[in-house]
Parts: structure tokens; sequence; C-alpha cells
């Protein structure tokens, strides 16, 4: 006979899944799942979750947290690593702290194919997470030859395989054609999308995107090709990011957007006037092509470690602040660079990013096709998560924090102008439901019968900040994970990996 499980007695449930939003009621949970009312609930344990919010736990669709660059970001800055947290945590570490702010699925989103092996043992020490990887499959010799051949079969196969092999989720672009114009001698980090590659001239980036995103949809991978798209960081790369979006909708493929927010400047030699948003025209864009789906990428203030799968822009960003930098792409095909960095509200440039990241949020129409994120550890740690959650759901708070910043992004940024302020739904469905849809996990993101008993209790507290920090309960599975910030239990969590329908 089946133990009995456990019930969640009048908590106040957000599940934008199942279209409850702040209704009080009473979970049923056995054996790892949510599961309907029982006939008979004699045995069950009870467990009075009064006067607390219930949300699923939280999908980080967009991290990075294992592999080869992430044990080079653990070494090249000392003085982060001693901080409590480091800014990047050891492997142990970033399954408690994860678990301990709610959150129970993680996706790494930049693992060169041939790390795969490696980087799944050191998810493997990740306690308490389900976790998955996104692997660069773009940046295998092989797939470019036959992309720039437009041979369809082959590439599927290849990816398809590239996958299979490496247990990977999905597959990840990182600047699209820019390791084929870096290794040859030219500016890796600054080329337009229709720019041949300097070796494979029947290829440019923009096909290159087209033609990888149909293989993706061709293998029913459960999440869409997701894409660093070109000149990351630069001033006016707003045009970049708004001729990608144009090729996938041309293409009528569907794809993710990955960090906009570092895509999404003006400036340079087209555009008048300096450096500063270029949001308003990419969001309207956005908001009217539902084939496109996002996370942010958002900037907070203070000491990180930047690591990109597009090891050209890290060079430049190198160069271009005086900052020792290291990358693995030396020996390793879709490496990576890496290289401390100091956010400052003090700074016009970093003012810049931290504003445009916030705009990003707050002027697309629909919370459903956006996932909260840092790009962890590249614009700030996760646990940043809820101050970034209270910025978004505070004007006051947002208001107070855009006065501290470079007078300029205060006087020319839009956000100054806008008084949105999200819900506890909408930052439910941005850190729980969407992130999990995006990725294509139905049993995650939400509370209905059937999902998993990821689960998130908090205590109402009109400081977000404070209330997100700091969980009263997590449970993975089922199981009591987390309490008060303490760590309870370390299951070991399920590897995501997916497999090609063909």
């Amino acid at each position: 006979m089946t133990a009995p499980g456990f019930i969640l007695v009048g908590g106040t449930i957000h599940d934008p899944v199942n279209g409850r939003d702040g209704v009080v009621g009473d979970l049923y949970i056995a054996a790892g799942n949510v599961v309907a009312q029982p006939a008979d609930a004699a045995g069950w344990r009870r467990v009075d979750a009064h006067g607390l919010v219930i949300m699923p736990g939280g999908v980080d669709l967009h991290s990075h947290v294992a592999g080869p660059k992430v044990n080079l970001g653990r070494r090249i800055a000392p003085q982060l690593a001693r901080r409590r947290p480091a800014a990047v945590p050891t492997i142990h570490a970033t399954g408690a702290l994860y678990a301990a702010l709610g959150y129970t699925t993680v996706f790494d989103a930049a693992i060169a194919t041939s790390a795969a092996a490696i980087a799944h043992r050191e998810l493997a020490d990740l306690p308490i997470l389900d976790k998955g990887m996104y692997l660069l499959a773009a940046d295998d010799r092989a797939v470019l030859e036959a992309l720039a051949r437009d041979d369809a079969a082959l590439v599927a196969r290849l990816v398809g395989d590239a996958i299979a092999a490496g247990r990977g989720w999905a597959v990840k672009v990182a600047n699209p054609g820019g390791p084929a114009f870096w290794k040859r001698g030219r500016r890796g980090d600054h080329h337009d999308l229709d720019t041949p590659l300097p070796d494979l001239a029947s290829l440019t980036p923009r096909t290159l995107l087209a033609r990888l995103a149909a293989a993706v949809e061709s293998l029913g991978l459960p999440h869409p090709l997701h894409v660093h798209t070109a000149n990351l960081g630069l001033p006016g790369n707003w045009r970049s990011l708004h001729e990608t979006m144009r090729t996938f909708v041309a293409a009528g493929r569907r794809a993710h957007l990955a960090h906009v927010q570092f895509h999404s400047y003006s400036g340079g030699d087209l555009d008048e006037g300096s450096f500063g948003s270029g949001v308003a025209p990419l969001v309207d864009y956005f908001n009217a092509h539902d084939n496109l789906t996002l996370d942010v990428g958002q900037v907070l203030f203070g000491d990180t470690v930047a690591m990109t799968g597009d090891a050209a822009a890290a060079e430049h960003l190198a160069a271009a602040t005086g900052t020792p930098w290291a990358a693995h792409d030396l020996h390793l095909e879709g490496g990576c660079g890496i290289l401390p960095i100091a956010y400052k509200e003090t700074s016009k440039i970093h003012a810049w990013q931290w504003a445009i990241g916030l705009e990003w949020f707050l002027t697309v129409s629909d919370p459903w096709r956006v996932a909260l994120s840092t790009d962890h550890p590249n614009g700030a740690h996760f646990t940043a998560y809820p101050h970034l959650m209270a910025l978004l759901g505070d004007a006051a708070f947002r208001r107070a924090a855009l006065d501290r910043v470079h007078p300029a992004v205060r006087k020319r940024s839009p956000l100054a102008g806008i008084d949105r302020e999200y819900s506890l739904q909408e930052l439910c469905i941005i850190t729980r439901a969407a992130p999990a849809r995006i990725a294509g996990l139905p049993h995650k993101g939400h509370l209905g019968v059937g999902a998993d008993a990821d689960i998130t209790l908090y205590r109402t507290d009109r400081d977000l900040a404070r209330m997100f920090a700091l969980p009263a309960a997590v449970y993975k599975a089922g199981v009591l994970v987390a309490e008060d910030g303490e760590v309870r239990a370390t299951p070991s969590g399920q590897v995501l990996a997916a497999s090609a329908s063909d």
C-alpha cells in the first residue's frame, strides 16, 4: 500500500498556469508530485501554510554553473572567491544557495560539445536542483560546413548526435560566426549578420541562424534555438538584435533571445548621440512577434565575474578596461572568455546597462515570453534575484535606486517615466511559469495535478527583496530541502537531457 503524503494547508497559492492568483487553498503532495485531493486524507501529514504565499519552485533558464569556464572563473579573481557568497560559488554551494532562495531547476547556458562529459561530472555533484545544459554545437566545424552547404539533413543529424552524446537539453549559439572571424585575425565581436564567414563564403551569420533554428525544430527539441547574437556589449548593437529577430520572423522559426540587455545599446557610428538605450524599437518588434522569447541578463551593481561563450567579446572588454582575462577557447572549440568586472552606480555605461535591463522588463507586454535572469554571474550573482524582483514590483524602490545612478542616465533613460509594477502573480510568471514553459518543462513551473512537487513558501512582506530572499520553506520533489535559509536535505536532483524526435 502506498504511504500517504502530506498536505500544505491554507496557503495563498500563486499558480498562473492553472489560473490561481492568490487563491487560499490546500495542496496535496505524494510520491514527489502534486496530486488530486484523495477521497480519504486520514493519515496524511498536515503542514500549516496559513499566511504563507505558495509558488512553484523557481526555474533559472539561463545561468552559468558548471564546466571549464566556471572553474576558470573561480580562479581568475581570488578576492571574489573569498567573498560570501563567492562570485562563482563551488558546485555544492551553488545548489545550496539556489535552493535556499526557492529555486529548484537551473540550466547552464553555454557548454562546448567536447566539454559536455566533464561538465556532467560536475553537475552530478550539484545538489538538490534538477539541472541541464545547452550545447554550443554551432561552433563545431562539421556543423558549420554542413550549414554552409545547406545540407539540412546532415545538420540535423550532427546536431542530434551532439545533443545525444552530450546529454544536452538545447542548442546554444554564441555570436554566430564570430569565432571564424576572430581566429583569422579579424574583429570577431564586430560584424553584421550578412558578412560571409572568412573561410565559408556561402555562410553568413544570418543564414547560420535560420538554418540552425530549422534543424533544432526538425529534431523536436523541447527548447528552441538559444541565441546570443552578434556584437555583444558594443554601442549601436540594438541593430544586430533587431536584425536577428527579423531573421527568425522571416524564416518562420521560433527562437529564444539570450541576455538581451547586453544587445540593446544605441550609439556608435550609425546612431546620433552617445551610448544609451535602443530598447524602444526592439521591444515594439518583440511584442508584435510571438515566435520569440527572451531573458534579460539584468546588470546589478557590484563586483562579479564575466564569462561568455563569445570569447571575442571578452577580449574586447578586457582591452577596453585593462582587466586581465582568460579564455579556454585556446584549447577547446566553443570555449569561453572570462574576466572580473565591477559594475558601479557612478559609471555612465554601467548605469545605462542597469536601466536598459529594467526598461526591457517593464515594457514587454507579455510576461509569459520573458524569463528573469542576470545571466549569472555576468550581470550579477543569482542571489541578487530578490533585489531585482523588488525593482520590478516596487516603483518607489526603483525610483530611489534610479536617483542614485549617473545623472546622464537619470536624465535620458525612459525608466523615470515608467510606473509599471509587477504583481506577485507576474513575478511568479517570469521566475517560474514562463521559464518552465519556454524551456519545455511541462511538469515544472506550476502546481497542478501531476506537476513535480517543487514548491516554495514565502512570508508575505511589503519589502519584496526581503520576502523573496528568505523563503519559509522549499520543497524539492516533495522533500523539505530548505527552511528559513538553512538547508535541511541535499537530494541529488535529476539531469535533464533531451532526446531528438527523429
